[in-house]
C-alpha cells in the first residue's frame, strides 16, 4: 500500500519530505542512488571494483596479488593475519556496508502512482472546484466551475483540454447570464462521452443547491467548440456531480440527488444523449439517511451499486438488481465520510475504486477534508486501502471532490480540488496496486 506519493515530473527517486504542506511539484527530495554512495576516499560501497563487494574490508595492501588491485587471492585471504585493529575495522565496515544495503535490496510495496500535475498554474479565477473527467478520441478533457467563490454570480463552467501531454488554459463555457437576476452562479459540471455519441457536458445553474436546474452542452469536436446551453425539462437535473454510465442496450443512467426536503437520491436515464428523460423517485427518505451525488458501479453478478456522500458520517451503497429501475434499501457502509463529495469506478479487471476523504467531519480545521485517498473492493461492500494523494490537516480548504476514470490504456485518472485554488491530475496505474484491509473503518499504518 502506497501512503503519501506525489509525483512531479522529477522520477521516481522522490521521498516524503518533514513539510506538511503540499507542493506543485510533489513533496520530497532526492536521495542518492545507491550506486553514488561511497566509503572512504574513492571506494564503492556496492564495489564496482573487480574485488567484489566486501574487497574493501581488507587492510589496503593485505591478501592482494601484485598487478590485482581489489582483487583477493584464495591463497592470501586464509593466510594473511589481520591485526586487531584491522579485525575491528572490518566488523565496522561489515555492518556498515549492511546498513548501506539495506535499502536497496529490502522489499517496496510499488507505487500505483505514475504522474501528478496542476491542470493549470495560473487562471482568471482565484477559487475552483468540483473537477470532472472524460476521456475522447482526442485526449483528456477535463471541466470544473470557477469564479470569485463558490455561489458568487461570477461563476463559470471552465474547460481545459489535455494536447500532446499538456492541459490548454481553462476556457469558459458556459455562464449564468440570462436568467431571472440576469447572473446566477453555475455549478457541478460533469463530463461523459459514450461509445457513440457527442461528448456530453452537464452542469447547474441556480442560486442554491436547493433551488438548481440542470442544464447541458455538447461538443462533436472532442471539447474544442460547444453547442448552444439547453435547459434540460422540469425535474430533471442531470448526473449531479458523478460521471454517468452507459447501459448495455445504450441507455444513459445518471446518478442525481435533491437537496430540498432532506438529501435524497435518484436515478434519470435518457436514450438519446439528452433529447428525453425519466427518472426514479427517491430511494431514500432523507431522514434515515441524508444522501447525495452517487456514483454507479457495476457489480460482477450483473447489479447495479450506488456509492456516495452523507450527513451520517459514513459513505453510503445501495444495489439495483434490473440496470436501474429499481432499487433496494440504502444502507451504511463501513468508511467514514466528512460530508464530502467522493467519485468511484469499475475497473476492467471487475474491482471497484473509490476515491474520497476517509476521515469525519468533526474536530477538523478544513471540514474532514483531508486525507484524501483511494481504495478498492471485489465486490464494493468490503474496501481495502491502496494510497494517500493528499494528507494535510492544516491545509485550510483542503483536497476533496475527485473524480475518477479508467482510460483506454488502462491507467486511472483522478482530478480533484487542490485548496480550492486549483484543479489537480493524478495517474495510477492499477497493476502496481497492492492493498491492505480496512477494518472496522480504520485506514492501516
Amino acid at each position: 500500500m502506497t501512503r503519501i506519493r506525489q509525483l512531479g515530473g522529477r522520477g521516481n527517486d522522490l521521498r516524503p519530505s518533514p513539510s506538511p504542506h503540499p507542493s506543485p511539484l510533489g513533496r520530497g527530495r532526492r536521495l542518492p542512488a545507491p550506486d553514488e554512495i561511497t566509503i572512504g576516499a574513492g571506494t564503492s560501497a556496492l564495489a564496482g571494483h573487480r574485488g567484489g563487494l566486501f574487497a574493501f574490508l581488507l587492510p589496503q595492501g593485505e591478501g592482494q596479488d601484485e598487478g590485482e588491485q581489489g582483487e583477493i587471492s584464495p591463497r592470501d585471504s586464509l593466510t594473511t593475519k589481520a591485526k586487531p585493529s584491522d579485525f575491528a575495522f572490518k566488523i565496522f565496515s561489515a555492518f556498515l556496508l549492511a546498513l548501506l544495503l539495506l535499502p536497496a535490496t529490502a522489499k517496496c510495496d510499488p507505487d500505483p502512482i505514475v504522474k501528478s500535475e496542476f491542470i493549470f498554474t495560473n487562471a482568471p479565477f482565484p477559487s475552483c472546484h468540483a473537477s470532472t473527467l472524460a476521456e475522447t478520441k482526442s485526449g483528456l478533457v477535463a471541466a470544473w466551475f470557477g469564479g470569485t467563490a463558490e455561489r458568487n454570480p461570477d461563476v463559470c463552467i471552465y474547460v481545459s483540454r489535455q494536447a500532446a501531454g499538456v492541459w490548454t488554459a481553462p476556457v469558459a463555457v458556459a455562464d449564468g447570464v440570462g436568467f431571472a437576476t440576469n447572473r446566477l452562479p453555475t455549478w457541478n459540471p460533469v463530463l461523459f462521452q459514450p461509445a457513440n455519441g457527442p461528448l456530453l457536458l452537464f452542469y447547474k445553474v441556480g442560486p442554491k443547491p436547493a433551488a438548481w436546474w440542470g442544464m447541458l452542452l455538447t461538443s462533436a469536436d472532442d471539447g474544442k467548440t460547444w453547442s448552444h446551453p439547453a435547459r434540460l425539462p422540469d425535474g430533471i437535473l442531470g448526473p449531479i456531480k458523478n460521471k454517468p454510465v452507459q447501459l448495455p442496450n445504450g441507455g444513459i443512467l445518471c446518478g442525481s440527488s435533491t437537496e430540498d426536503g432532506g438529501w435524497k437520491v435518484h436515478f434519470e436515464r435518457t436514450p438519446d444523449f439528452g433529447k428525453t428523460w425519466t427518472a426514479t423517485p427517491p430511494v431514500n427518505d432523507g431522514k434515515t439517511i441524508g444522501a447525495i451525488q452517487p456514483s454507479l458501479l457495476f457489480l460482477k453478478d450483473g447489479a447495479l451499486a450506488a456509492i456516495g456522500r452523507t450527513r451520517n458520517d459514513k459513505l453510503f451503497q445501495i444495489t439495483s438488481p434490473d440496470g436501474g429501475l429499481t432499487w433496494g434499501a440504502m444502507t451504511l457502509l463501513d468508511l467514514p465520510n466528512p460530508d464530502s463529495g467522493t467519485d468511484a469506478v469499475t475497473l476492467r479487471d471487475g474491482r471497484q475504486l473509490l476515491v474520497y476523504n476517509h476521515n469525519v467531519r468533526g474536530g477538523s480545521s478544513n471540514k474532514g477534508r483531508s486525507p484524501l485517498n483511494v481504495a478498492v473492493s471485489a465486490g464494493g461492500t468490503n474496501w481495502s486501502a491502496v494510497a494517500v494523494l493528499e494528507n494535510d490537516p492544516k491545509a485550510p480548504n483542503g483536497f476533496a471532490y475527485p473524480a475518477v476514470i479508467q482510460t483506454s490504456d488502462g491507467l486511472v485518472h483522478i482530478t480533484y480540488t487542490w485548496e480550492r485554488k486549483r484543479i489537480k491530475h493524478v495517474v495510477l496505474d492499477p497493476a502496481r496496486m497492492e492493498s491492505r484491509p480496512i477494518v472496522n473503518g480504520q485506514w492501516p499504518e
